[in-house]
């Protein structure tokens, strides 16, 4: 199990970062094609007259850590007390294990406990940050 702290003397139960269902993948510029009542955004959208192709920030984070994260890649539990930290962790079916944390809050240092190891991370002001190890 993995730990993630700030400023605090031990582990203390958590959240992960929900599993979100993307059904808009690309839509255009008005949020069509879109059956329901509330306004959508996609992943991409693609304006309906010039075609050009705009990337949103889901996209972006996407691209930053789906790279990593393999066919096959099981979540292992993860644990923290620390507010405006959210995380997701994956062990890779070649045993490579990948950490995602999301800080949206102001820039600090956290502390990764993992069995006997731990690691400090700086993490920057509203930032993704990926970490990867064996």
């Amino acid at each position: 199990m993995l730990f993630l702290m700030s400023g605090c003397t031990g582990p203390k139960a958590g959240r992960t970062i929900p599993i979100r269902t993307i059904s808009h993948l690309a839509l255009d510029e008005k949020g069509r094609p879109n059956i329901g009542p509330f306004p959508c955004g996609g992943v991409v959208t693609i304006h309906s007259q010039t075609k050009e192709i705009t990337r949103s920030g889901q996209y972006w984070a996407f691209a930053h850590f789906a790279r990593f994260m393999r066919r096959g890649a099981r979540r292992f539990d993860s644990q923290t007390a620390v507010t405006g930290l959210d995380h997701v962790g994956v062990e890779n079916p070649d045993g490579q294990r990948v950490l995602v944390l999301s800080n949206s809050a102001g820039e600090r240092k956290v502390t990764l406990q993992m069995g006997g190891m731990s690691a400090d991370v700086n993490l920057k002001s509203d930032s993704v940050t990926t970490l990867l190890w064996a």
